[in-house]
């Protein structure tokens, strides 16, 4: 049984990022112990067995062996549970802030859609999709918080969710050219997106370790799935990342190998 609370996760994972900002922000980052899962391999059965079957990540094992599924609710109980709650303590300033996090299911899946599709004659319906998720969430910051930079005086809970998003759709500015429109109706929201990425305790990961890793989403094959005419996934632990070469931005063309992804040993 561990001695301390245990996240099982995937180290690029942007719902394991949210807690690392959350205890970053806490001061607690040795609150937890962060056990990495290889997901290019079949999974550990100790570990199925602890989730029942389940494979989705993170996984939260408290010290007396119970179990917590789902990022949010991972995040909040860590919120609770350790030092000062992060969440706004007055009930309305917190339930704005659960308005504008309840947006960020369909934000990520429509991110996540975007750079896995194959079809270049859904790109742009698809990229007109997100951009009006952009347009809404602006429209909800001018709403009730105009003057920005963050939706409160400081980086809170709206923040730690959305900012590793933010992150991972670098994958989306380099396999699909995205970008918001420099229009007043995305102005608010550039300004909270910039200012959630410039932030100094959310630096867990970097545009190239996210544009390396996910080359394989961006060829429609994501949680680990190898590409046709593949062997080694973009996922891979070794050779490490830092060490590859950038991946092409044509996603839509013939696929890199693995020795042009530099996924083969030297």
């Amino acid at each position: 049984m561990p001695d301390k609370i245990t996240v099982y996760h995937i180290p690029v994972c942007p719902f394991s990022q949210r807690l690392e900002i959350l205890l970053a922000l806490k001061g607690e980052t040795g609150a937890v112990r962060f056990v990495t899962v290889d997901i290019t391999r079949p999974r550990d059965p100790e570990l199925l067995r602890k989730t029942r079957g389940t494979t989705a990540l993170p996984v939260l094992e408290t010290p007396d062996g119970q179990i917590l599924k789902e990022s949010l609710v991972i995040l909040r109980y860590l919120d609770e549970l350790l030092g000062a709650p992060v969440r706004q303590a007055d009930p309305m300033r917190h339930a704005v802030e659960n308005m504008l996090i309840a947006r960020e299911g369909p934000f990520t899946a429509a991110g996540y859609i975007l750079v896995m599709n194959q079809d270049p004659g859904a790109r742009d319906a698809l990229t007109g999709k997100l951009r009006d998720l952009y347009r809404d969430i602006d429209d909800f910051l001018m709403q009730h918080a105009p003057e920005g930079p963050f939706l409160f005086e400081d980086f809170g809970l709206a923040e730690t969710v959305f900012t590793p998003m933010f992150m991972r759709f670098w994958f989306l500015e380099h396999y699909e050219g995205f970008g918001l429109p420099q229009t007043d109706d995305f102005a608010r929201v550039e300004q909270w997106r910039a200012a959630c990425l410039a932030h100094p305790k959310a630096q867990q990961v970097s545009r190239e370790e996210i544009v390396k890793l996910y080359y394989d989403y961006a060829r429609g094959a994501g949680n680990g799935a190898l590409p046709e005419g593949r062997t080694v996934s973009s996922f891979a632990f070794t050779p490490r990342w830092r060490d590859r070469p950038m991946p092409p931005q044509d996603k839509y063309g013939p696929g890199a190998s693995d020795a042009k992804l530099g996924l083969l040993p030297a």
